[in-house]
């Protein structure tokens, strides 16, 4: 008996070894960050922000000195890892988002662009007819690699005290810069083509629609807790417009993943959403990213309680005295309420924000507690279980 029990207890830690080996993110318990975004009882809200490895911190300029192309520093596995580890290593924030970019998969599938210094992103061959849409392909997620291994590196970086954080770009956003060739501030190639031609962006934005949706699996299955779905542009849409040419492909995109990964909280943010904030929870998602223009309780009272919501401490307040960063977030905190609320600002962190201000604004997060309890149980929770 004694032999077959040893030789039971054997096998049952051979099997959790090749567990371990075929799955090295399965012994960790939800990090702080996913409970909130599926509303979750929390013991305080949990606190990342966009932009968070970026411009403003002194160590990133002087990696950028040494690797001056942006995509070298967005493509290569080994940089991407490392600036996305910096704010991690600076200030713990509960959420590590992989340092890359939302047009960062157009190659994958017919879309080649430049980065220039002063233009920003620039895209040679616009998609603006029928035979434009010729050179587009399914997406080939292998030629996006350096995205999947950097996540995984991530994912075992962080271990179970961080959410690892992806992101893509939603279709109409991303149809901006393919339409308009780059960077724009008018948008009205785009915005006449939804009435000169509609059925070329309708095909346009389906198969961005299909690449978007793979390309959020790859990045879940790679290592990403949670993913965010930029529709940066889409508040340059009236609403009317937005819930027909934006809405309904976001809508397909979540369907997609939700039935692919369900357990994958989604969580859509739009510059400018205040008009928008109902038909954004109509999609499905799970989390409504807040921009700084909206107040939080009248988002909450607009939204309910049965949604997550992320943001929105306005980012210029990182430039004032540290005790009224510390209002602020109370103040958002407060309006918020203890159910699914993930702190952030209201857009990226603003290049010349002085590192102590983020650094304090972490600081105060973690002061922050619902319950009372131990400011340690979410950590306590998240550690590694043998």
């Amino acid at each position: 008996m004694l032999v077959m029990a040893t030789t039971f207890l054997s096998l049952a830690f051979r099997d959790i070894i090749n567990l371990c080996s075929l799955s090295p993110f399965i012994f960790y318990l939800d990090p702080l960050l996913v409970k909130a975004a599926r509303g979750d009882p929390v013991s305080r809200p949990p606190a990342w922000m966009m932009r968070q490895a970026g411009r403003y911190m002194a160590v990133y300029r002087k990696l950028a000195e040494k690797h001056p192309s942006f995509r070298e520093r967005s493509e290569t596995t080994d940089l991407i890892v490392e600036i996305s580890l910096q704010p991690w290593e600076a200030f713990r924030p509960d959420g590590v988002i992989i340092f890359s970019d939302i047009l960062t998969p157009l190659p994958a599938f017919g879309v080649p662009f430049d980065i220039e210094e002063v233009r920003g992103p620039v895209i040679q061959s616009p998609i603006r007819s029928e035979d434009d849409l010729k050179a587009l392909h399914p997406i080939d997620l292998e030629k996006l690699h350096f995205v999947g291994e950097s996540l995984k590196i991530l994912r075992q970086e962080v271990g179970g005290h961080a959410a690892v954080l992806g992101f893509v770009g939603a279709p109409w956003t991303i149809a901006t810069y393919i339409v308009e060739g780059g960077t724009t501030r008018t948008y009205t190639t785009i915005k006449s083509m939804c009435h000169t031609a509609p059925n070329l962006l309708r095909t346009l934005l389906s198969h961005l629609t299909k690449a978007i949706s793979e390309y959020i699996i790859y990045q879940v299955e790679s290592g990403a807790h949670c993913i965010q779905i930029f529709d940066s542009w889409g508040g340059q849409l009236p609403p009317d417009l937005w819930e027909q040419w934006s809405k309904p492909y976001i809508t397909e995109i979540v369907s997609v993943v939700r039935n692919k990964c369900p357990k994958t909280p989604l969580v859509l943010y739009i510059n400018g959403n205040g008009g928008l904030l109902e038909r954004m929870k109509g999609t499905g998602v799970d989390v409504i990213g807040l921009d700084w223009t909206v107040d939080m309780a009248d988002a909450r009272k607009r939204l309910g309680s049965d949604i997550s919501v992320q943001g929105n401490v306005d980012p210029a307040y990182l430039f004032s005295p540290l005790s009224a960063v510390t209002k602020e977030i109370q103040r958002v905190v407060k309006c918020a309420g203890p159910c699914g609320h993930i702190l952030n600002l209201g857009h990226g962190v603003l290049v010349g924000t002085p590192e102590e201000a983020v650094a304090h604004f972490f600081d105060v997060s973690k002061t922050l507690n619902y319950d009372g309890s131990s400011q340690n149980h979410s950590m306590e929770e998240s550690k590694l279980l043998v």
